[in-house]
């Protein structure tokens, strides 16, 4: 029974949603980040409606890539509903370089990152490197065709020496990563036993911290976990308690600076305890 359950639970035929009760009082985000092991925690409001509780995280995520993107410098970024919005609210940027750290993934009612990525080329002497490719392709031999490509090539050779990155957080579960709906019951059976329970610009992760050897991997056009890991500073944006495992997962894998969450999250966050 348990088994079957798993598996439903996999496929997205059932979701468990759990939410921890807002604190009496305001989790201190200084307090959080010594608790998580990371330079620092910035916590939203969360809001009566996921709407929002994103528009309050797209400004902060706004004021985070806008501070990161000191002059001269190279600053990845990837895709998520959050980070799209967060564009919107880019008002200056120094003449800079931008990277696009993960191909396109078109998602109904919202934008994808070559959107993204233009949107915040039209600021004055800022350079941007779009990843002239879909996130997810059909098969491997695809992809390693794409990453012969030399305009990709380049781009994605340029997350060797980010200054710092943006990214966004997902859990592999369904509604909470956007490359889930992306591949089928079979590949996403096949991560979920790998032991994969985050997911980060395509990558997956599982609860260690690890990149989860699934066919997944080879068939993705994005900034690798090693890339990340080597870069100085990376801001990671996550909303709601049930993204709390994946937080936590993606923590272990040691590239997060600093952490940008809703109230929801940091109040799980804070009941798991310590670093992973």
């Amino acid at each position: 029974m348990a088994r079957h359950l798993e598996e439903a639970r996999t496929l997205g035929i059932v979701h468990i949603d759990v939410r921890f009760p807002r604190p009496a009082s305001d989790p201190e985000p200084g307090r959080l980040a010594e608790l998580l092991g990371i330079d620092r925690v910035e916590i939203t409001p969360t809001g009566p409606d996921d709407r929002t509780t994103r528009k309050a995280m797209a400004q902060k995520a706004a004021e985070e890539l806008m501070n990161a993107a000191q002059p001269g410098a190279t600053v990845g970024i990837s895709w998520s509903r959050t980070l799209d919005l967060a564009a919107g609210y880019v008002t200056d940027l120094p003449p800079c370089n931008i990277v696009q750290l993960a191909g396109a993934l078109p998602v109904p009612g919202s934008g994808n990152s070559l959107e993204l990525i233009q949107s915040l080329g039209r600021h004055p002497g800022v350079s941007t490197w779009p990843l002239w490719a879909p996130l997810v392709v059909e098969h491997a031999d695809t992809a390693d065709s794409l990453r012969r490509q030399p305009e990709i090539a380049d781009t994605l050779a340029r997350a060797d020496t980010l200054d710092a990155a943006v990214v966004a957080v997902g859990a592999w579960t369904p509604g909470l990563s956007t490359v889930w709906d992306r591949v089928d019951n079979r590949l996403r059976l096949q991560a979920a036993r790998a032991g994969a329970v985050a997911e980060c610009s395509g990558r997956l992760l599982d609860a260690a911290g690890r990149p989860v050897d699934s066919e997944l991997e080879d068939r993705v056009l994005a900034v690798t976990v090693a890339q990340l890991q080597n870069t100085p500073k990376v801001v990671a944006v996550a909303q709601g308690a049930a993204r709390a495992d994946a937080v936590r997962a993606v923590l272990a894998a040691g590239f997060i600076t600093t952490l940008l969450v809703d109230e929801e999250l940091a109040a799980a966050l804070l009941a798991g305890g310590g670093s992973p």
